[in-house]
């Protein structure tokens, strides 16, 4: 067993426990693997370990392993959870199946006009500041409504819910309740959105807390993969 499935088996585990622990089914929460600066061998380590769902947060990058990967595992699901700047949204249209970035209309349109006709809607989630960061992207909670308005009116788009980075905090009881507000917006955002079934929310360090508020997908790097290499290589 390499140290990999090693490290996907015990995340797994550890996903399983917090949900029975709040009385959810674990399969209601998706693992995404955060594979950036990580090299396409070590991608297909995790695929070999059962893996499906990848995260990339750099655009040429993630590009780059969905080109090398794909004819031989076209099952895999891409998601783009990164700044997306305009000037590479066109890629992001063309290659991934999730983006989790979206936090502008003018974003949305042109992920919706670049979108190629033979492939199905972009899924995409809006990403929220829900600790009004100055520092972080993402819209307010308020804001919400409108732009998924804008995008359910968008056809190569599917809105399939939020996604937010809270602030760092170290203890249980504060990192459960911003994540609990955060559900409480995804709950909103369900009641007029029946597609709306995402809500990607948690990390290494504050999974537990976010499944127990309701996240359905948990965004994982460092604790599978080990430390990042910021050298990119392939």
């Amino acid at each position: 067993m390499t140290v990999i499935e090693q490290n996907l088996q015990q995340i797994r585990g550890q996903i399983a426990a917090a949900a029975t622990q709040c009385g959810r089914d674990p399969q209601e929460v998706t693992l995404l693997a955060v594979s950036k600066t990580k090299p396409a061998s070590q991608v297909e380590e995790a695929i070999q370990a059962g893996q499906i769902a990848f995260g990339e947060n750099y655009v040429q990058e993630g590009v780059d392993k969905i080109q090398l990967l794909q004819s031989r595992f076209p099952h895999l699901q891409w998601h783009f959870i990164g700044p997306l700047q305009s000037n590479k949204s066109k890629l992001v249209a063309e290659h991934f199946a999730w983006c989790h970035t979206v936090d502008r209309l003018r974003i949305a349109t042109r992920l919706n006009d670049q979108r190629p006709a033979d492939l199905p809607p972009l899924n995409v989630l809006i990403q929220v500041n829900i600790s009004e960061e100055a520092s972080k992207s993402g819209i307010m909670v308020a804001e919400i409504p409108a732009l998924a308005a804008a995008i359910a009116t968008l056809p190569h788009l599917r809105l399939r819910g939020l996604m937010a980075i809270p602030a760092p905090a170290e203890d249980y009881d504060s990192q459960f309740a911003v994540c609990a507000k955060m559900a409480d917006a995804f709950r909103a955002l369900q009641r007029d959105y029946p597609t709306a079934d995402t809500l990607s929310l948690g990390m290494s360090d504050d999974m537990p807390a976010a499944i127990a508020a309701g996240s359905t997908m948990v965004r994982i790097g460092t604790a599978i993969f080990g430390a990042r290499d910021y050298g990119q290589s392939l």
